[in-house]
């Protein structure tokens, strides 16, 4: 069934095909009857699937990462797609338009993405009035970034006012400083300003009374030494977790034509190829930490072994999205009906 709708979405560019996705999962729900047919198809319950990760308790580990719904418009209707949560944005204090278009790539061949979309967002005020009066029982993560105009020693100012905007309507939050889209971003990496930005955050989180978990979305082309220092920080600034891991500069191993990925340009590569080394970080955070914190593994998740894979490795939950894109729902439902085997 979903090859076909697939076929067709696959007929119109990739950005234009998403905001169809959305306009017709809209029509379709307000017809009678069709969202509870539709849901008794992918929604999946059991007690097994349930976790408890940093203080929540999920319906089942599978949720959609950030990058899908970025302004909160859509999260209602994926919920009926079987997710047991949902992470919005990335979220910045201020609307920006992104990068220039075309932005969104798709590699058949490689059943996967490359984007350089720019955190283009309608900014925080507008996603805060799409969520302050959402169903609470549903699970939503709020991921956050800096405005491409904000300089990096600034950045943690941005951060901050996204936070506390959001924070009575999310139920955690996720920092992304791993997006190669934005000019610089990636240097907030390094050790001494992610340090600072993620103990400034931790700090006014411990303000509140009723923190929120904290965790940081990290690149899967960071060295093993890299991956030591983000041990250390998460260890230091006192944060929740880190989710591992966001799309990738490197294009080893295409099998789509050389000159046509050339040809499309700078963007994060997401979908299969990413598959082993999302894994590689998962495991070698968590065996390196001794398990010390949770892990949410995303990356080149296409099938329920790609899904076993990534939770043996470690990871206390998953993500989709490339996946979600070529495979549809019904990946969703049958990741959830082996967990429950």
């Amino acid at each position: 069934m979903y090859s076909l709708v697939r076929s067709f979405l696959f007929l119109f560019q990739p950005e234009r095909a998403h905001y169809l996705t959305s306009s017709l999962l809209n029509f379709f729900f307000k017809i009678p009857g069709f969202k509870k047919v539709w849901e008794s198809i992918y929604v999946v319950k059991h007690p097994s699937l349930e976790r408890k990760v940093f203080g929540l308790t999920f319906p089942n580990p599978v949720g959609l990462a950030a990058g899908f719904d970025k302004d909160a418009k859509m999260f209602q209707n994926l919920f009926s797609c079987g997710f047991g949560f949902i992470e919005i944005g990335t979220i910045t204090p201020k609307g920006q338009t992104g990068n220039p278009l075309p932005r969104l790539f798709r590699l058949k061949q490689d059943s996967a993405i490359i984007n350089r979309m720019g955190f283009n967002n309608g900014g925080v005020e507008i996603c805060y009035e799409s969520l302050k009066n959402r169903d609470k029982s549903l699970i939503v993560g709020g991921n956050i970034g800096k405005n491409k105009l904000t300089e990096n020693e600034n950045a943690v100012n941005d951060y901050l006012i996204c936070f506390n905007t959001l924070f009575d309507v999310v139920d955690y939050f996720v920092v992304n400083v791993s997006s190669p889209n934005t000019p610089g971003l990636r240097d907030l990496q390094e050790k001494d300003p992610l340090l600072k930005l993620l103990s400034t955050l931790n700090i006014e989180n411990k303000k509140k009374s009723n923190p929120k978990p904290i965790l940081l979305k990290i690149a899967p082309d960071l060295t093993d030494g890299q991956l030591d220092d983000i041990i250390d920080i998460v260890d230091e600034s006192g944060i929740d977790g880190v989710i591992a891991t966001n799309t990738t500069i490197s294009r080893d191993g295409l099998k789509t034509d050389k000159n046509v990925v050339d040809e499309i340009g700078a963007g994060g590569l997401s979908g299969k190829p990413l598959t082993k080394r999302s894994t590689e970080v998962i495991k070698y955070l968590t065996t390196k930490s001794n398990n010390a914190f949770p892990v949410i593994g995303v990356g080149g998740i296409h099938s329920v072994e790609d899904a076993h894979e990534k939770l043996s490795a470690g990871a206390s939950l998953i993500q989709l999205y490339t996946g979600f894109i070529y495979e549809g729902p019904d990946l969703i439902r049958r990741i959830n009906k082996s967990l429950i085997k």
